[in-house]
């Protein structure tokens, strides 16, 4: 029975970027079936109580420190050496998480978070600049102002509130969150970039 990986998903996460990319690579080797499922993540953190781990972590003598070597190793072991950290992290993703919800109602998800994730997470783009941002968008092939013009639809604004709120109702709280099963059925909920191995395991 081939299994399904649906990825929660939100551009402003660090880890979004850390873990897309060697995901992609499981998805090639396993043959299984890739999913997005955009969410907005400030909202998931004021669902649950959650925060941003340098803000939650930032009193603990140590653990900052220490989570920034635990990325770095994962950054050398997946060789994932042209990430940089965004200048205005953290930032505003809700218009950007929307655009995405647009594309996947168009069938190109994946074609928009492969443009994406390298111009805001190796290249610096400001996503709170709509010209920038108008510019990375067109030129990963997409007509931006038709994508700008949904984002600020009701139809996609409640797409989004809807996926957030129903990523926590299955139990999500942060990014990012997999799961994983059959395209019908139950499924098992992996979080943390480190859970690639266990993923790997529960498509076998």
């Amino acid at each position: 029975m081939s299994k399904r990986i649906e990825v929660l998903f939100d551009f402003v996460s660090p880890n979004a970027y850390m873990i897309w990319w060697p995901l992609r690579d499981l998805v090639k080797r396993t043959g299984a079936e890739l999913d997005i499922f955009p969410v907005f993540l400030a909202g998931m953190h004021k669902l649950t109580g959650n925060a941003p781990p340098f803000i939650r972590d930032g009193e603990i003598k140590g653990k900052n420190a220490y989570a920034i070597l635990e990325m770095q190793r994962f950054i050398d072991r997946h060789n994932l050496d042209k990430y940089a950290m965004n200048p205005k992290f953290p930032f505003n993703s809700v218009v950007l998480q929307r655009m995405l919800i647009a594309a996947d109602q168009d069938g190109r998800a994946v074609q928009f978070v492969e443009a994406m994730l390298p111009a805001i997470w190796e290249d610096g783009l400001d996503v709170g600049d709509p010209e920038a941002m108008g510019a990375a968008v067109a030129a990963a092939g997409f007509d931006a102002g038709d994508l700008f013009a949904r984002a600020q639809s009701d139809e996609v604004k409640q797409a989004l509130f809807a996926n957030t709120e129903q990523a926590v109702e299955r139990g999500a709280f942060g990014i990012p969150t997999v799961f994983v099963g059959p395209k019908e059925g139950p499924t098992e909920m992996f979080f943390g970039k480190e859970r690639l191995d266990q993923i790997e395991s529960e498509l076998s």
